[in-house]
């Protein structure tokens, strides 16, 4: 067999898709440290891939005790939510190629949550305060015999606010909520916009009277951070604005 020639091998080398990044993670495992360290990791990868493979890349063949979350790997779970050079992404909806990879690319968990491990947050005051606006359908009376009918004007009211998916990205990008986690945060007024302006929901005060509460929407300072940080291109600040203008004039 004819041994490959140098130009060849070169020629082979530079077709090549795959380039040399650095992940530089910020670990932390408080059965080790009560402090958190970066960590190097250089890996190859296609730059076309997303830095969830190149997480899967790295826990898979360098460190098997990386820890983070992930599941779908599609942007429909949000469980991949985290700091990505400073930013909060999904990780499985950011390419390797948009995160300028010749420089180390920073990976970190979201801010305001108590880090567990690694990249891994816990997310019960998260899920808590979402839980605190009644996220569900309000009605009185007995279970209807029919459908609830709803014009597509009507819909449309509220359709932005439907595509949230829970990933906390814009909860934890809020200044307000990482320096006091009593504030109800972005996600959850959100979720509650979604059913106060709804026309077949009935439960619109009650959601009004928590969001007046002095943790509730008139914390946020109007800063966009959490707009900008919806992986979904939820228009959260407008949402926020408009919960306030219905508690002034209990029009929704």
């Amino acid at each position: 067999m004819a041994t490959p020639t140098l130009d060849k091998v070169e020629a082979e080398s530079a077709a090549s898709p795959y380039i040399t990044v650095t992940l530089r993670i910020r670990r932390f495992n408080p059965e080790v440290s009560d402090e958190a360290q970066w960590q190097d990791f250089r890996i190859e990868i296609d730059p076309k891939e997303r830095v969830l493979d190149a997480l899967h890349k790295v826990k898979w063949d360098i460190d098997g005790t990386l820890t983070f979350r992930r599941s779908c790997a599609h942007g429909i779970c949000g469980s991949d939510a985290m700091r990505i050079n400073g930013k909060n992404r999904l990780a499985c909806k950011t390419l390797i190629k948009d995160v300028n990879p010749e420089k180390p690319i920073t990976v970190e968990a979201i801010k305001g949550l108590t880090v567990l491990k690694d990249l891994v947050v816990d997310m019960d005051p998260f899920f808590q305060a979402y839980r605190d606006v009644m996220p569900f359908l309000i009605t009185k009376g007995n279970e209807p015999t029919r459908e609830r009918l709803q014009s597509p004007e009507d819909r449309e009211r509220f359709d932005d606010t439907t595509k949230c998916i829970l990933c906390a990205a814009c909860t934890s990008s809020c200044p307000v909520f990482w320096n006091d986690g009593q504030y109800f945060g972005p996600a959850a007024i959100v979720n509650a916009h979604r059913f106060i302006f709804d026309s077949r929901d009935e439960g619109g005060e009650q959601r009004l009277e928590i969001l007046n509460d002095r943790d509730g929407v008139w914390r946020c300072r109007t800063t966009f951070n959490c707009t900008d940080a919806c992986p979904r291109g939820i228009e959260v600040t407008k949402a926020i604005q408009e919960v306030k203008r219905a508690l002034i004039t209990r029009r929704f």
